[in-house]
């Protein structure tokens, strides 16, 4: 959980050195180092947490783990942007592997009554994460973007060190057919599709035949692995746990959540770096305090779910969130006024994270029944990033390639807009996320139980 998420803040904050570095690469490039990543990770999570069930967590996680690390080796000897986007999709291959085990192996050893507390606990470790991310990026690139990518390997090598001699060995789930490549596939390729189109729009033409044969493609590659789906006996996406409507519910909401957020976090260190001028590090200690806030909102948002329900807990951290970036729209220019300007929509979208991301996550996981924690964690999480593919691809294709810094402003501040805009639509999903209702009452133990019986 710490790699993968310390990973997304550093290499944001890296992007414009590594455009640097690779003779100006335009930014549309740039994004497929972050949107490689996450589509290759979201189309594999399901199926690298259904192996997982069947061959065994343990086993997973270390493999997993093994490639994330030597993946991150790869990225950092890279020598031009086509090898380095390669690279990350070895690394988003192990990811996708490592992060449902890494819950699947908790929630299987942890009793029922205290799983929810340990989603929140292993999601706030993200945070710390994230609120160390943008510090250690900025260090890392004063010396080089490379080292953003090296700092994973000793971390890898220890983790694989200790989860030997460490992790449970748990009996694994080996009935019923192998996994859905097919249906992984055709997801990997619609997504890609998508986000191509809306990276290029404004470089080929929205009306190009490119651009609507990136979105055609889409509609086509999504159809048929809809049809896939309801085909194969076991699908990416089992309607029996899209039934269960707290999970569904959560699911949505997390996909619209993480598109604001990729898109803040994109936009806060392209701002600073490329319209500001700071440096790597003065960027990353400039992001920092947002996600500082996280983990002690994290904390307490359990007490306010006991109290309210974790919809409206999550509805509320969603504008929150929102709010936030919405006030960078209205106040931040083309002078450098930081704490006045930026600062406090970082603090704000902060809270808004930390009342938000863990809520959604403890929401889903634990509508699920044990026998389907690692492939459910990893649809949550598949749809987390799906989200993020799209929130980059949906900034790029706002901001374009401005020709003056007031073009460049404005571009932004639609950009913020939009993202605000994408905080309101997941607000308005979460506040579906119901409370589970106990046994014998039509609720989600029911749900579950069918789910273990099918």
């Amino acid at each position: 959980m710490f790699v993968s998420n310390v990973d997304l803040f550093v290499v944001n904050v890296a992007l414009p050195d590594v455009g640097r570095d690779f003779h100006g690469a335009s930014l549309g490039s740039l994004s497929w180092i972050l949107n490689a990543y996450a589509i290759v990770f979201a189309s594999l999570l399901v199926v690298a947490g259904r192996l997982a069930d069947r061959h065994g967590q343990r086993s997973g996680f270390l493999l997993g783990l093994g490639l994330f690390t030597v993946g991150s080796a790869l990225c950092a000897a890279a020598g031009n942007v086509p090898v380095l986007v390669a690279a990350r999709v070895a690394q988003a291959a192990g990811a996708a592997v490592l992060l449902p085990t890494s819950l699947a192996l908790m929630l299987a050893v942890t009793p029922a009554a205290k799983r929810p507390a340990m989603v929140r606990a292993w999601s706030a470790v993200g945070a710390v994460a994230a609120a160390l991310g943008p510090v250690l990026g900025g260090l890392l690139v004063q010396a080089s973007w490379r080292w953003v990518f090296v700092i994973n390997v000793p971390i890898g090598v220890l983790a694989l060190a200790v989860g030997f001699r460490v992790l449970p060995r748990l009996k694994p789930d080996a009935s019923g057919p192998g996994p859905d490549l097919l249906g992984a596939a055709l997801l990997t390729f619609a997504v890609g599709a998508l986000s191509l189109g809306l990276v290029q729009g404004n470089d080929w033409g929205w009306s190009s035949g490119r651009v609507v044969g990136s979105f055609a493609a889409t509609g086509v590659l999504l159809v048929a692995f809809l049809a896939q789906s309801r085909r194969h006996p076991a699908p990416m996406v089992e309607m029996a746990i899209l039934r269960i409507s707290r999970f569904s519910t959560a699911s949505l909401a997390t996909l619209l959540f993480a598109l604001a957020f990729a898109g803040m976090i994109l936009s806060s260190a392209l701002w600073l770096q490329n319209v500001w001028g700071y440096s790597a590090l003065r960027t990353g200690l400039a992001m920092a305090p947002g996600p500082l806030m996280v983990p002690p909102l994290a904390a307490a948002s359990g007490a306010l779910i006991k109290r309210f329900g974790a919809g409206p807990v999550s509805a509320v951290g969603n504008l929150v969130f929102g709010s936030g970036v919405l006030y960078w729209s209205l106040n931040a220019g083309a002078a450098h006024h930081y704490a006045s300007d930026l600062l406090p929509g970082f603090l704000i979208g902060g809270v808004g994270v930390g009342l938000t991301l863990p809520t959604l996550t403890a929401a889903g996981a634990i509508a699920l029944p044990p026998q389907r924690f690692a492939t459910g964690s990893g649809i949550l999480t598949m749809a987390r990033q799906l989200g993020s593919v799209l929130g980059v691809a949906v900034l790029v294709g706002i901001l374009g390639t401005p020709h003056s810094v007031s073009a460049t402003v404005d571009g932004y501040h639609h950009g913020w807009q939009g993202l605000a805009a994408a905080s309101v639509l997941a607000a308005g999903a979460a506040l579906a996320v119901r409370r589970p209702q106990p046994v014998g009452d039509g609720g989600i133990a029911q749900d579950s139980a069918s789910l273990v019986k099918q």
